[in-house]
């Protein structure tokens, strides 16, 4: 019954319904607005440094991560690569191998990293092919190099020059080489663009003096959910003394931490415009008690409970709030997919800036059904523990003021 008349009294005054209704459906969409591009920044950010390039799970020889030494490389013997595939959710493993050089032209040196990769098979899984901005991506013979992007400028090298790597090779063996550049290569991480040389595998394994070795396997799988099961599994079946299986948080423990420090300024920011959003709530239902007083003064002087009353309008604005979350929600939906079907992407300036936090100069919002739903609850909450203001009011209102009001 208190139900069905605090639905009819919703509708008796439709212009302060909607004017409710209209300030919770707002704030709805701006903390899912603000929240989907947060989410799309984290996203574009593991996306163009883990998911297309160090996968979210890598296997070692025990030992390796930490020092980086081509000494700690291993070869992928029959039981590694049964043990890896028995394990359900993973599509597959990319062999590489990984380790540090000087690289130099005519005229500048620099730190970087070279990379040895099995070229169809990256081809086919984590579609390197597609990052080659320019030149052509290489073949499994080829006695060529792709380089990042930020290395070709700083060492002022297009496609067809000649790029000279001096490093230290497997039990310490002289690893020196010259090799025309095929391509570059541009990822969404500048900061790997920066130091990125790229060798066929067979080609990485001579210079390194390391044949039929690699350091590292990227393990590839159906859904990057599964992450955190899968390296629990392959820890559990691989020998600790031997192998380390490692998880994107441990591999790139910096990019995590940018992403928990955002958060938390996120957080801080979100509860500046809860409050906010509060305070519009709270004086649309100020308006609304205002108005309807002489009304509850009648109802209490002509006998109903006070806790009924107070209990009715409480569940209109219930009612109220929670439309207007629905309402947000779907009204949130198209204004966010615009922006993830229509990236906004920054110019010289900012873009600059976004490059110095190792961050694409894009802005996408994420779709992720959680967003939407989570800042639907949460302003539906705050709408309702707001409306305990009103509660309280009718409980302790005095008729005869009430009515001369």
């Amino acid at each position: 019954m208190d139900l069905k008349l605090a639905w009819r009294n919703i509708w008796r005054n439709k212009r302060r319904t909607l004017i409710t209704l209209a300030s919770v459906f707002l704030a709805v969409v701006l903390s899912t607005l603000m929240m989907s591009m947060k989410g799309g920044i984290y996203n574009r950010m593991i996306s163009s440094s883990v998911e297309s390039y160090t996968g979210y799970v890598q296997i070692h020889a025990q030992g390796y991560w930490e020092d980086k030494n081509m000494d700690e490389s291993l070869v992928v013997n029959a039981y590694l690569a049964e043990t890896i595939n028995q394990v359900e959710g993973i599509t597959a493993f990319v062999p590489r191998i990984e380790s540090f050089a000087l690289t130099a032209s005519d005229s500048a040196t620099r730190g970087a990293m070279v990379v040895g990769i099995e070229t169809e098979l990256e081809k086919q899984y984590t579609q390197m092919q597609n990052r080659v901005s320019d030149g052509e991506y290489l073949e499994a013979n080829d006695k060529a190099v792709l380089i990042g992007s930020g290395l070709s400028e700083s060492l002022k090298l297009k496609v067809g020059d000649t790029i000279v790597l001096l490093g230290m090779g497997y039990q310490g063996q002289n690893a020196a080489g010259k090799y025309p550049i095929k391509g570059i290569v541009k990822y969404g991480s500048p900061e790997l663009s920066k130091q990125l040389v790229i060798l066929p595998l067979k080609e990485a394994q001579w210079f390194y003096g390391a044949p039929n070795r690699c350091t590292n396997l990227v393990v590839l799988m159906e859904s990057s959910n599964q992450a955190k099961r899968i390296r629990a599994e392959l820890k559990s079946l691989l020998p600790q003394d031997e192998y380390e299986v490692m998880h994107w948080e441990e591999l790139s423990p910096d990019l995590k931490n940018i992403i928990e420090t955002d958060k938390v300024e996120g957080y801080v920011f979100m509860f500046i415009l809860y409050l906010v959003i509060s305070f519009g709530i709270f004086g649309t239902m100020l308006m609304m008690l205002a108005e309807r007083m002489r009304e509850f003064g009648v109802l209490i002087a002509v006998g109903m409970k006070r806790i009924r009353l107070a209990f009715m309008v409480w569940l209109e604005v219930v009612m109220i709030s929670l439309l207007g979350a629905v309402f947000g929600m779907m009204g949130a939906f198209p204004v966010c997919g615009y922006f993830y079907w229509n990236p906004i992407t920054f110019g010289e300036d900012m873009g600059k800036m976004f490059e110095e936090y190792g961050m694409e100069p894009i802005l996408q919002t994420s779709l992720d059904p959680m967003i939407f739903l989570q800042q639907g609850v949460i302003v539906a909450l705050i709408a309702t523990l707001i409306a305990t203001y009103p509660f309280i009011r009718i409980l302790g209102l005095s008729a005869i003021k009430a009515m001369r009001s």
